[in-house]
């Protein structure tokens, strides 16, 4: 009742109202975990260390990167899965979940920390430290990797905590951290005379105190509860939180390739210039937390609409879906602009809150702010982009998206652009880095505008077929008795669905195929084609992206609850939807798998369906591959896999041979002598 209700919210609130409610949380802690990167460079600025402090700090920027992208992967995976966990009630794998999490984490972070430890003078140096920076980036980067395990949990527990229902708790513990920091920084630094490494201390002593509030909501959690057995990672489990964090790895990843080329080239085009390395270094550290600020906004504004999004999608509100995107590309596009006519005409006000460099450094700066982040208004329309369509499951134009600015265009510019201004003129060639930039963000314009102009072109049209599809008239579920409920996976083309409404009639019972949908779809208010295709529309590679957006995990609730829903009615067929996995805790279930050679399948598949033989191949490799992938990210296990079930036949001994072995075995297994 309480999630119709939240349903009926998301399907007929206010869009405004609605996005406020949702993207003022987003965006303050967001903004709050944005301090913990900009403090410490305000503070190093203006003191004695000035811009080489900073172009220390910077250098250890993309290794925090790959710390965090570890956590958040895990932080987030751990976030979807007790979101899925607390629709169908299932508050065993919610515990060893969040305990499986945080073992792996800490078990990350101490090694994470060991390697950061033995290894840090080599790395600030392959990260883009001079001799002049590289013994203040050790002591820095020493001290903050040595308490990469509380960082990390502390990300992770944060998630945790937000999916757990208290984004206001996961908010205010970082506010502590960031408050801390606030206020330890002018002490260490100024008063102690710690330089850099009272930076440090400042930033690891404000995260302690956010981990230390984070660690204490786990004692009277809302939706499971914590023991010891909690903690011991179970392999399926933990395979299925980082399968749905996976994207947030990838992309936080894509930021350190970035940031790595980003100070490759500052290092060995800045030598050549008139500024030296560390000048360029330096204020590319400053202008990516500035600029992360901006995303930051951007961001919180996108995922405040996530769930309007992927709700409105899903129960195919289309006027929503316009209305609410609309607002937020308004909303974006102001932040954006905004941002951009402050870097363009007064960037030195910006700068010098980092403190002042020599005349170089200032220099260097303007030219940063005014032709680097230029056009920073299209990165903020590129990003909001990315997370519209994985909102609505669209992952491959999510993916293209959220890659074509960073990886795809400026990457490969930043490299060759300062290699041919270079080659003209001597000294020019870290000019050529900060026009990168803009150009990127030019091509990346022309591809989002035709992704999202094409679907928002066909959504009209998509929406009007599916109205045209065939209604399922059993809208209930069906009345039986009590006895075996046999779920039936089955291969694409291994008649499957036949053999299983074949064993249905022979026992007289219920047969579920289609009908689940339709009944998933009244449950959640989300729309029954869309139900229908869950587990057909996204390749393998991409499927974790597919399954962690909102839409999704909502969708695949809804299903489960059907599922069981139909179970405890009575003895049934149900076909698909990985019931045998959800319905794993049952002792009156008979799993079978059906199988066949490729070549009998083929043909099945051209008979049916009046398909060409390489179309039949084709179609069989896709639609089993998405099985296996929607199957494995679901529970943890290999589709396919014997040892998931009781019975496991070979359809081509033919239909009725089928038929006979199933219900031989159900009476075997059960005792049921209504079969």
């Amino acid at each position: 009742m309480e999630q119709k209700q939240e349903n009926r919210i998301l399907g007929e609130e206010s869009i405004p109202k609605l996005l406020l409610k949702f993207s003022i949380p987003c965006v303050m802690g967001l903004l709050i975990s944005a301090l913990y990167n900009i403090v410490d460079q305000i503070f190093i600025g203006n003191s004695e260390l000035g811009y080489l402090g900073n172009a220390a700090t910077g250098v250890s920027f993309p290794i925090i990167c790959i710390a965090n992208a570890f956590a958040w992967c895990i932080g987030d995976g751990a976030a979807s899965f007790l979101s899925i966990c607390g629709g169908r009630n299932d508050t065993d794998s919610a515990h060893k979940c969040v305990g499986g999490g945080i073992t792996a984490t800490l078990i990350i972070s101490i090694v994470l920390s060991v390697i950061c430890e033995l290894f840090s003078e080599p790395l600030m140096r392959l990260f883009g430290a001079s001799d002049q920076t590289v013994g203040m980036a050790v002591e820095y980067f020493r001290i903050v990797a040595a308490f990469f395990p509380f960082y990390l949990l502390l990300n992770v527990m944060n998630s945790m905590i937000r999916a757990d229902g208290s984004p206001t708790f996961a908010m205010v513990a970082m506010l502590v951290g960031a408050i801390t920091n606030i206020i330890l920084d002018p002490v260490f630094i100024f008063l102690l005379k710690w330089g850099i490494a009272g930076a440090a201390w400042a930033t690891v002593i404000g995260q302690v105190a956010s981990f230390a509030m984070c660690a204490v909501y786990f004692f009277r959690p809302k939706s499971f509860r914590l023991t010891k057995r909690s903690f011991l990672p179970e392999r399926g489990i933990l395979r299925t939180t980082i399968s749905l964090g996976a994207a947030t790895f990838f992309t936080q990843i894509s930021i350190v390739i970035m940031s790595l080329v980003c100070n490759m080239v500052l290092f060995r085009y800045g030598e050549l210039s008139i500024y030296g390395p560390d000048i360029p270094i330096s204020v590319f550290s400053i202008q990516t937390k500035v600029y992360t600020i901006v995303c930051y906004i951007v961001t919180g504004i996108v995922l405040g609409g996530q769930p309007i999004f992927g709700y409105n999608y899903g129960a195919r509100k289309m006027d929503r879906v316009r209305e609410t995107y609309r607002l937020v590309l308004i909303s974006s596009l102001v932040v954006g602009i905004t941002a951009t006519l402050v870097f363009e005409l007064c960037p030195q006000v910006v700068i010098n809150l980092f403190g002042a460099g020599n005349e170089l450094y200032q220099e260097f700066a303007v030219r940063t702010f005014r032709i680097y982040l230029s056009l920073c208004s299209i990165t903020c329309l590129v990003k909001l982009t990315a997370v519209f369509f994985q909102s609505i499951g669209k992952s491959i134009r999510a993916v293209v998206a959220s890659m074509i600015r960073d990886i795809v265009c400026f990457t490969p510019l930043a490299i060759g652009l300062p290699y041919l201004m270079e080659q003209r003129e001597a000294g020019s060639g870290i000019q050529g880095i900060l026009y990168a930039a803009p150009i990127a963000d030019v091509v990346a314009l022309v591809v989002v505008i035709v992704l999202t102009v094409s679907f928002f072109r066909n959504l009209d049209k998509e929406a009007a077929e599916e109205q045209e599809t065939e209604v399922v008239d059993a809208m209930v579920i069906k009345p039986s008795r009590k006895g075996a409920i046999i779920t039936i996976a089955r291969e694409h083309g291994s008649a499957g669905k036949q053999i299983g409404k074949l064993v249905a009639e022979q026992m007289q019972i219920p047969f579920y195929y289609k009908e689940m949908t339709a009944l998933a779809a009244q449950e959640s208010g989300l729309d029954r084609e869309f139900l229908a295709d869950l587990n057909q529309n996204s390749p393998a590679i991409l499927h974790q992206l597919y399954l962690s957006t909102t839409v999704i995990r909502q969708a695949v609730v809804a299903q489960e609850k059907i599922i069981r829903k139909i179970a405890d009615h009575g003895s049934c067929v149900i076909v698909g939807r990985a019931a045998d996995h959800v319905l794993r805790d049952r002792d009156d279930v008979v799993r079978v798998f059906l199988h066949a050679p490729k070549e009998y399948r083929v043909a099945n598949i051209m008979e049916m369906y009046g398909d060409s033989r390489e179309d039949a191949a084709v179609n069989i490799a896709h639609s089993d591959e998405a099985r296996s992938a929607y199957y494995r990210n679901i529970s943890g296990k290999n589709w396919g896999d014997p040892h998931n079930y009781d019975l496991c036949l070979d359809t081509s001994i033919g239909r009725k041979a089928c038929v006979e072995i199933i219900c031989s075995y159900v009476k075997a297994h059960s005792g049921d002598a209504a079969v």
